[in-house]
């Protein structure tokens, strides 16, 4: 009789032992994370920090926080640079570049990932070959055939080449999702009376946008930081993109960093808030991506 307490007392503290255990292994990778976290996050803690702080604090404090606040930093570094006016050629190029991206990398990776066809698989490798091109080394040509198309200095100039490079990935991520949805409810669209449009746009756009989230944030920050295109193919001040903006504070003789931080302080901004918006999307697809893919 008394050898059941004690079977039960000890099963009773090998679960709690076992809790406790548990308890730390938790504790220790909640504070492996927060601590990855805050290294993670500590470039764009300091950018913030720095540029409310005067030149004299960035050179001689630049890990602590500014002697005195200087708000007028964004107010100088927005009317300096004209960021205004940057932050609207940025928009347009961008979100243009983005909307064509997704549309026609949607519209190829629903032919080919559903679609049987002659000639699938060397399509396929072509643009495996596109995403192996260093963008960079086509500057020179493109700048020619833009030259002689006429479309240098102009939103054509930054939005084509952009939509033409992010192309391949949108495919590749894309048609990697659609590999999940089940032929049925391609079938039972064309049952309701629905062609390969019809299907496209009430059925398989519907369901990529996971994916479309996961290629809309990856050509965002692509297209949105972009400064080697933009400097080759506009000349134009009113045409001139954030990037092009930012290096109006340096020049040969020195670097105003304190307008510096500031205006990369607003150019980062946008990306924050989009990525915050689709965070949910964006996983959604890359998991599913990399589990068909």
């Amino acid at each position: 009789m008394e050898a059941i307490p004690a079977n039960g007392n000890t099963a009773a503290g090998a679960k709690s032992g076992g809790k406790a255990l548990k308890q730390v292994k938790s504790w220790l990778g909640n504070g492996f994370l927060t601590v990855y976290a805050l290294l993670t996050l500590y470039p764009l803690i300091w950018l913030f920090i720095s540029s409310f702080k005067s030149n004299q604090d960035f050179y001689g404090k630049p890990f602590s926080l500014p002697t005195v606040w200087q708000i007028e930093n964004y107010i100088k570094a927005w009317k300096v640079a004209g960021i205004g006016t940057a932050l609207t050629n940025s928009v347009i190029v961008t979100f243009s570049s983005m909307a064509l991206t997704l549309l026609l990398g949607t519209l190829a990776a629903y032919v080919l990932s559903r679609l049987q066809f002659r000639l699938k698989g060397i399509i396929m490798g072509l643009f495996v070959l596109g995403m192996l091109i260093p963008i960079h080394s086509t500057l020179v040509p493109l700048f020619i055939m833009m030259k002689s198309m006429g479309i240098l200095d102009s939103y054509a100039a930054l939005i084509l080449p952009y939509t033409a490079f992010e192309l391949p990935v949108a495919i590749f991520v894309v048609a990697a999702y659609l590999t999940s949805v089940p032929k049925e409810v391609e079938e039972a669209a064309m049952i309701d009376g629905n062609g390969y449009w019809g299907i496209f746009f009430r059925v398989i756009l519907p369901l990529s946008v996971p994916a479309m989230a996961t290629v809309s944030i990856l050509a965002f920050l692509r297209f949105w930081n972009d400064f080697a295109f933009a400097l080759v193919f506009i000349n134009k001040q009113a045409l001139k993109t954030l990037p092009l903006s930012l290096s109006i504070f340096s020049d040969g003789f020195g670097t105003d960093y304190s307008l510096t931080m500031a205006a990369m302080a607003i150019a980062v901004i946008p990306t924050i808030v989009i990525y915050l918006i689709f965070q949910e999307q964006i996983m959604k697809g890359m998991v599913a991506g990399a589990v068909k893919g």
